[in-house]
């Protein structure tokens, strides 16, 4: 016996008591009634996998009507709601005109039993398979509201943010492909989220693909989805982030580490708006809105070499440069104290303001890592700080590479200085040696901070000895 409930509504008693003897046995619920008047408030009481209802009511009714006006009022309710309709034989053409309104099926009275049930079963998977596809929905939505409905704004005002802002507020509302520059921590991925928060597909998912941990064997089943025993590991059928960004918005983020058979691969969905799964010959349409970044240089995405300038034609309709913090000094102010705010109140520390040398410093420290590069300077701050103010052996930063106006000297995490060094290639040998020593030789790490790809960090490396 299944769970579900039936609602039968007729005006024959008999019909009635025969339906509920049959249905009994194999649902967990069955109503009768012969009151259709009754319907609003049995439906709010109940949620019924299928309602049978008669087209006539009433000695002598034949047309129909009175079924069409309650088979309203049932979609009214419930649009989703499976209605089967009973009538006599004389009333298939009544009925027929009656599935076009949004009946589900009818049978015809007298019934024979197999066949009533057999119908109600497949209008029960019917209204079980409309349920799933509602919850999916609205999970799909309250999850697409939980990852894209809270972006947090770029902080800041100076004259360079406010250049960025203004682009954004007009690309945002067009559907124009938008491709992100800067380096790494610069905020790139804050403002595709600000893009997409500010476009008309805003209530869509947002989904970030980081196409630089994508290995190149997976990069096809990521991005495309995968039928099972395409390969060895495809054990089921899996859907692509493209399809699953359908009506959306994907972010590909370094997409300037994709290799070149890879981005021709990415320019035919580009252009075709088509992705097919690997070991399917389905095709599947999507509609996406993509937006890309990358930390290489301009130059490098103009080089064919390196980069299909089809593909990049695609990609930068609108192009945004993001620019370093160390460009950004009026905003480091406020962002550190957003930060300390937000770390203190994370650790249970007391609020504390900076020593006015602490913010020149701050202002005036090259910041390898950009806005990356603060947020974890501020939360070792909350966590080490063990004075009133946070002062700038707090934050253990390496020698500053930029110096603070009217001092010819650099400051250091212990506030010594040191003589300037001028001479490029020793300062790039350095500053490479502390990304290095900073992040424990980690090279994708340290060619993140330093705005690199691994490639041109191990060139570089090479070409120091280090």
């Amino acid at each position: 016996m299944g769970g579900g409930s039936i609602l039968i509504i007729d005006d024959d008693d008999d019909i009635l008591t025969a339906g509920k003897l049959l249905l009994k046995r194999h649902y967990g619920h069955i109503e009768i009634t012969n009151r259709p008047q009754s319907i609003p408030a049995r439906m709010a009481a109940r949620d019924f996998e299928v309602i049978l209802l008669d087209m006539n009511f009433g000695p002598g009714e034949s047309s129909g009507a009175q079924g069409f006006e309650w088979l309203a009022c049932i979609l009214a309710l419930d649009p989703d709601a499976v209605v089967v309709l009973i009538t006599a034989h004389a009333g298939v053409n009544v009925a027929v005109k009656a599935m076009k309104l949004g009946a589900t099926d009818f049978v015809m009275k007298p019934w024979e039993n197999e066949r009533l049930l057999a119908t109600i079963s497949t209008a029960s998977k019917l209204k079980q398979s409309r349920d799933i596809a509602r919850s999916l929905q609205q999970s799909n939505a309250a999850l697409s509201a939980t990852v894209t409905g809270h972006t947090q704004a770029m902080l800041g005002n100076s004259s360079a943010l406010q250049q960025v802002n203004s682009l954004v507020a007009r690309a945002a509302p067009t559907a124009a492909n938008v491709l992100i520059l800067g380096e790494n921590g610069t905020g790139k991925e804050l403002v595709a989220r600000a893009i997409h928060q500010q476009s008309d597909r805003h209530d869509k998912v947002f989904i970030a693909i980081d196409l630089g941990a994508l290995t190149e064997s997976l990069f096809e089943s990521e991005l495309f989805g995968h039928k099972k025993g395409a390969f060895t590991d495809a054990r089921e059928d899996r859907i692509g982030r493209m399809e699953a960004a359908n009506g959306g918005t994907v972010f590909l983020d370094e997409i300037g580490n994709l290799p070149l058979y890879l981005q021709a691969k990415l320019l035919t969905v580009l252009e075709s708006r088509q992705i097919t799964p690997v070991g399917s010959n389905r095709i599947v349409d999507i509609d996406i809105r993509v937006i890309a970044a990358t930390n290489r240089p301009k130059s490098e995405l103009r080089d064919e070499e390196q980069f299909r300038q089809d593909l990049l034609f695609r990609l930068n309709t609108v192009e945004i440069q993001l620019p370093p913090l160390r460009q950004r000094q009026d905003d480091i102010e406020v962002i550190a104290r957003h930060y300390a705010q937000t770390y203190s109140k994370k650790y249970g520390r007391a609020a504390k303001d900076f020593s006015p040398s602490t913010i020149t410093a701050l202002k005036h420290y090259a910041w390898p890592g950009n806005i990356r590069a603060l947020k974890h300077a501020l939360e070792r701050a909350v966590i080490l700080s063990t004075t009133d103010q946070f002062e700038l052996a707090d934050f253990q930063l390496e020698a500053i590479a930029v110096k603070p106006p009217s001092q010819d000297t650099f400051l250091t995490n212990t506030e010594t200085t040191l003589a300037p060094e001028l001479n490029l290639e020793r300062l790039e040998k350095q500053t490479i040696s502390q990304a290095l020593r900073l992040h424990g030789y980690n090279i994708s790490h340290a060619a993140r901070d330093l705005g690199l790809t691994r490639a041109a960090l191990y060139r570089r490396m090479e070409k120091h000895g280090l």
